[in-house]
């Protein structure tokens, strides 16, 4: 079987272990520690370091810097992780770090995501699958982010935050509190708008789950209730509305894990 196709340029370390239907461009340095999967390509000018491991089917951009060390005063040198899913789309000078000791040791990227340019990942996040972040996206630590979100160009979201599967923002968002499932978002910082309605039909979600959804929404944010009155009233939802089962599930979910110090987009 043939190796990789590596350009003659590309420094490779020893140890690093590269499928041979990989393809790594010129002038690329990837390090010792580093695992890259079947059919990923990576473009010329990228640094693929620290304990990373890339699946199959990702195309990875000129001038990506993926699994240095965290931004972090306290990391010390331990042997954390990046570890990067199956066919996601890495643009132009996207910076992935890898994790910290005190967040798990391991900043993860799902499958199937397009992250446009200058993307930055802090230690530790947690990225879904189908995810869209258009240019200069910026996570810090800790950040977790679900399925089909959707980030807008020049959103930046605190440390902790977490934001759920379906939500969106609008350009140059400013993220300070968690936000929902389906809901989005706009401002700085920003608040909650509407929910994501079209993006739900577009994935399939049919009228009773759509009205679910606005239930949902007029419940966190229209009737003045509580956060735990609002948990007690979609909990109800699924009583009425099987079909929306899981969506009721998603968001309570989510809402369990609000802390009182964050709270949620409002």
């Amino acid at each position: 079987m043939e190796g990789p196709q590596i350009h003659p340029s590309a420094i490779v370390a020893e140890g690093a272990r590269i499928d041979p239907t990989a393809s790594i461009g010129p002038y690329t340095v990837i390090g010792p520690h580093v695992s890259i999967g079947a059919g990923t390509t990576v473009g010329p000018h990228c640094v693929i370091e620290g304990h990373t491991t890339i699946g199959r089917d990702n195309r990875i951009f000129q001038f990506a810097s993926l699994g240095a060390i965290p931004q972090d005063k306290k990391y010390a040198g331990e042997p954390c992780e990046l570890v990067i899913g199956d066919r996601n789309t890495i643009r132009e000078f996207c910076t992935f770090n890898i994790g910290s000791p005190a967040g798990g040791g391991i900043t993860r990227v799902g499958n199937d995501n397009w992250l446009m340019a200058y993307v930055h990942l802090a230690h530790d996040c947690i990225v879904g699958d189908h995810t869209i972040f258009a240019n200069n996206s910026q996570l810090a630590g800790h950040v977790e982010v679900g399925d089909w979100v959707i980030l807008g160009g020049f959103t930046v979201v605190h440390q902790f935050v977490r934001i759920g599967a379906h939500a969106m923002t609008a350009m140059c968002s400013l993220l300070f509190a968690d936000q929902p499932p389906f809901v989005m978002s706009q401002g700085q910082p920003a608040q909650a708008r509407s929910m994501n309605f079209e993006g739900l039909r577009r994935r399939g979600f049919g009228p009773v789950r759509v009205s679910a959804v606005k239930a949902m929404h007029k419940a966190l944010y229209r009737d003045g209730l509580t956060l735990e009155q609002a948990q007690a009233r979609i909990r109800g939802i699924a009583t009425t509305t099987p079909e929306a089962s899981p969506d009721v599930d998603l968001m309570l979910g989510f809402l369990a894990g609000v802390s009182a110090q964050r709270g949620i987009v409002r």
